[in-house]
């Protein structure tokens, strides 16, 4: 699914893998969180992603050019999950809305760990 933009000079056109790489790489630098997780079906344990991986911890959908993004995440261990929460959706929703033009209707995050950090 894309993303449209139009202007009078034509259309713009943004796969939501696209916006699920950028999403991520905004989300990684919030305050709190370690990165972003997978959960293996096979036997439901939860993978903390490298950088390259990171659009597997990430849905992106887009309805009537509206963007709702999950994010399932790794939390530091001590840090408030609710200002964790607020800090990423603060974050995500102006970049994103920066980078694509495209209203950020909505931001869920799963919280699928806890990390201690050194």
């Amino acid at each position: 699914m894309k993303g449209r933009i139009s202007n009078p000079q034509g259309d713009v056109m943004i796969r939501t893998d696209v916006i699920a790489k950028y999403a991520g790489s905004m989300a990684v630098e919030c305050f709190g969180i370690v990165g972003m997780a997978s959960v293996s079906m096979k036997d439901g344990l939860v993978h903390l992603l490298k950088k390259d991986s990171i659009t597997r911890g990430i849905n992106v959908s887009l309805e009537d050019n509206e963007l709702t993004i999950d994010f399932h995440v790794i939390v530091s261990y001590g840090v408030s999950i609710l200002a964790v929460y607020n800090n990423l959706t603060d974050s995500v929703k102006y970049h994103v809305e920066e980078f694509t033009g495209i209203r950020v209707k909505k931001i869920n995050m799963y919280v699928e760990g806890v990390r201690v950090i050194d």
